[in-house]
């Protein structure tokens, strides 16, 4: 009686080891530290991409017509970067000691230096030049510029542009996979067009459906998943980076933006204007399991992580109420109210 009671708290234990192998724990991720920005020069508010620089230990935070740079770990202000109109993202590529920005009313990419931060140049580009990322197999750096529905193709060592590339449609976030393709979300045309970086063309296009207005995109680069959010419907999905083929869907919150994967820990993170993070667990290359939804705070859509302490920075501020919808407008957003501007940073 006691060999076999033993033999079956033994199995127990060892089932209950497979459930857990399976279905891992929530996160642990909670707000660690909120900082204050200030306003925005010129007036107004407005926030867009967060970019981290793991191992130079700095964290890029677009605001409006100027960058603001923190120090990764202490959080404090290291420097401003001024002489924009409406910058986007940031690019910084350490080989050259340069850093990219675009500037979407500019409409132009900025030149800066990694250690001054001084802007050095800018290169003309389009209208709302908007998402930035560099391609390591051509050398190369792509922007996509939503207005103007076109990429701008520049040679970073130049300075100079290389090609214009026609979008068919109203670009978004790109993903490079490091061997000749880019993957860019088209809000627009509710597909992902493929790049070929080498011959610098669109080379196929795949519907996200269920998933509508693709705008946040992530790879897992090893087993060769595209990671696409969409804002109408509102859906995650997980697509074959080599023929398209839509895997699996999950629901998301309202107004997705970012969407971050950690090949350490298998967690993609995603952050919507909602006021929520969303982290799924890959279990499997066809399988997405969400571990935890983290609560922020509304407005807090664009994210970025930090590799090293596997912290997630968010951008955000005071937002009005939304106004009556109109005719023209039935579905008002909430407008930032000026120099509430503030990041937020979680960690475990």
């Amino acid at each position: 009686m006691k060999k076999r009671s033993l033999a079956l708290l033994l199995i127990s234990f060892a089932l209950l080891g497979a459930v857990a192998l399976g279905n891992p724990a929530g996160s642990g991720y909670h707000l660690i530290k909120k900082i204050s920005l200030g306003a925005a020069p010129g007036g107004g508010e407005y926030f867009d991409y967060v970019t981290v620089d793991s191992a130079a230990r700095r964290v890029y935070l677009a605001h409006g017509a100027e960058v603001k740079v923190l120090d990764a770990d202490n959080f404090s202000l290291v420097g401003t970067i001024s002489g924009l109109k409406r910058c986007h993202g940031v690019l910084v590529l350490p080989d050259l000691g340069k850093g990219f920005i675009t500037d979407g009313d500019g409409a132009a990419v900025a030149v800066f230096d990694l250690k001054t931060l001084k802007i050095t140049g800018k290169i003309k580009s389009s209208p709302d030049t908007d998402s930035i990322v560099y391609d390591p197999a051509s050398k190369l750096i792509f922007t996509f510029n939503g207005d103007s529905k076109n990429a701008t193709v520049i040679d970073p060592v130049k300075e100079t542009v290389v090609k214009v590339i026609d979008m068919g449609g109203a670009p978004e976030y790109p993903v490079a996979d490091g061997k000749g393709a880019i993957y860019d979300d088209n809000e627009e045309k509710n597909d992902v067009a493929v790049v070929d970086t080498h011959n610098l063309t669109v080379k196929a296009r795949w519907p996200v459906a269920p998933a509508g207005a693709p705008v946040g995109m992530e790879m897992d680069r090893e087993h060769r998943r595209i990671f696409s959010v969409g804002r109408g419907p509102l859906f995650l999905v997980m697509m074959d980076a080599d023929n398209g083929k839509i895997i699996q869907s999950l629901p998301i919150s309202a107004g997705v933006d970012a969407a971050i994967f950690d090949p350490q820990s298998a967690l993609l993170y995603i952050s919507t204007r909602a006021g929520k993070i969303h982290i799924f667990h890959e279990d499997s290359p066809d399988k997405l399991t969400e571990v935890e939804t983290v609560k922020t705070e509304y407005g807090a859509k664009t994210m970025g992580f930090d590799p090293k302490t596997h912290n997630l920075f968010l951008t955000t501020a005071d937002f009005r109420p939304a106004p009556a919808p109109t005719k023209e407008d039935p579905h008002p957003e909430r407008k930032p109210i000026p120099g509430t501007f503030r990041v937020l940073i979680y960690g475990r």
